[in-house]
């Protein structure tokens, strides 16, 4: 009998961890429901639908002090990046009349009035792709704003070579290199990031910016500083005003049905700007080839 006891033991370990697992896997929920992280996919939450009592958010990014003038772009290096951007400036600080271009406005979270909803627990529609160009050397636009799983198109009109470097954190981070006249690059972001930084390793004054949300509710202001939001349900948000150079500020709204709501306004001050701010003329550094990391698509 002996024998037999021993094999016993090393049988009933091996069934009790088959039931263990078999217990973590079923409290999971299943594999679909979860990214590889653990995050809880966007799929799973209940598609907001539309009332037609939305509201619109009207508003204006001002700019108080003296703006420091755009900075001078060097790009004697680089021939091609020279003749197609004959003068070329910095965009990390862009303001005329008072009122600052390039600010990104967003919804970071609230909750709807009806059933008080959390935003953030709401699917939204991705819409179609936008576009991130490379154009005389420089991106445009400096700053853009897509939902998770919308597509970006990241296209080269230069010819000339650039990197497209995105420097995602919660996101796959994008390095490839993108020859002129070669297909676009598509990216597609499967977590909420603001802001992602955009750069080009061969020619380091470029530079953009993508915020990548759950819902499309945000902006990117115009050269006279303004931003519109349509389309938000009826609540209670708190809305955020993000530049580069000058951080962010926030305040607290309440939109009710079919409220335009107008007059917004966000202050920025001279004395909060960044000291990083480029100034003087910038010059290309040595072409870098720097290969594909991983993570784009190709079309």
């Amino acid at each position: 009998m002996m024998p037999f006891k021993r094999a016993s033991f090393p049988l009933a370990l091996f069934v009790a961890l088959c039931l263990v697992t078999l217990g973590v896997s079923c409290g999971r929920g299943g594999d679909d429901d979860e990214d590889d992280d653990g995050a809880v996919a966007e799929t799973t939450l209940p598609t907001y639908s539309p009332t037609g009592k939305e509201g619109t958010l009207q508003g204006t990014i001002s700019f108080n002090g003296a703006a420091p003038a755009p900075g001078v772009i060097s790009m004697d290096a680089d021939s091609k990046c020279a003749s197609s951007n004959p003068d070329p400036k910095t965009e990390d600080m862009v303001v005329a009349d008072g009122k600052l271009q390039n600010a990104f406005v967003y919804i970071s979270e609230g909750k709807l009035t009806e059933g008080n909803k959390a935003l953030s627990g709401l699917g939204f529609a991705a819409g179609q792709p936008a576009v991130l160009d490379q154009q005389g050397c420089q991106y445009r636009p400096h700053v853009i704003g897509v939902m998770t799983r919308q597509k970006v198109n990241i296209t080269n009109s230069d010819q000339t070579a650039h990197n497209v470097n995105v420097q995602a954190t919660k996101n796959d981070k994008l390095n490839p290199s993108q020859p002129a006249s070669s297909p676009p690059i598509v990216a597609e972001f499967k977590r909420p990031e603001t802001l992602i930084p955009v750069k080009c390793n061969q020619h380091p004054w470029m530079k953009a910016y993508i915020g990548v949300l759950g819902h499309p509710f945000f902006a990117v202001t115009g050269p006279d500083g303004s931003f519109e939001i349509k389309g938000l349900p009826p609540g209670a948000y708190t809305l955020v005003a993000w530049h580069e150079k000058l951080k962010e500020q926030k305040q607290q709204i309440t939109v009710g049905p079919s409220e335009t709501k107008s007059g917004l306004t966000f202050t920025f001050n001279a004395a909060t700007a960044s000291d990083e701010l480029d100034g003087g003329s910038l010059r290309v550094m040595p072409a870098l080839e720097i290969p594909f990391l991983g993570g784009q698509k190709h079309h």
